[in-house]
């Protein structure tokens, strides 16, 4: 059965963005040091709270670390970076859109994540995909 036509569950979902992730070219993948990709069905409400948004439908992803840009080797994150992906609300999307395959989704949202991590902001990823 092709992998764009049913939804998957929340333990294949996780495999495809793995799988995603590996596709990566390697100096990309070079730079995400101890990064780690989670996957949820939904956004802690506590999340959803502090960010503003009341639909958990709308929100597809989140970076929670230090980007690059700001971090220091003389005070460095004790925590790894990490990003969440949101398994409803990008089923949701896909299921909406109709115009893009699942995993093409996945590695989009996981990309736009992991822009967050090299210090890119929501405008900075938004012009340079109208560039592409």
């Amino acid at each position: 059965m092709d992998e764009d036509s049913i939804a998957p569950d929340i333990t294949r979902f996780e495999a495809l963005a793995h799988e995603a992730l590996a596709d990566m070219p390697e100096a990309f993948r070079a730079q995400l040091g101890a990064l780690i990709v989670h996957v949820e069905d939904f956004a802690e409400d506590a999340v959803l709270k502090d960010m503003g948004i009341a639909d958990p439908f709308g929100l597809t992803g989140l970076y929670v670390g230090v980007p690059l840009t700001e971090g220091s080797v003389m005070d460095p994150s004790t925590e790894p970076a990490r990003v969440f992906l949101y398994r409803r609300p990008i089923l949701d999307e896909w299921a909406a859109r109709g115009d893009v395959g699942l995993t093409e989704l996945i590695a989009h949202v996981l990309i736009h994540e992991i822009g967050h991590h090299f210090g890119w902001s929501d405008e900075a990823m938004d012009r340079m995909l109208e560039e592409d």
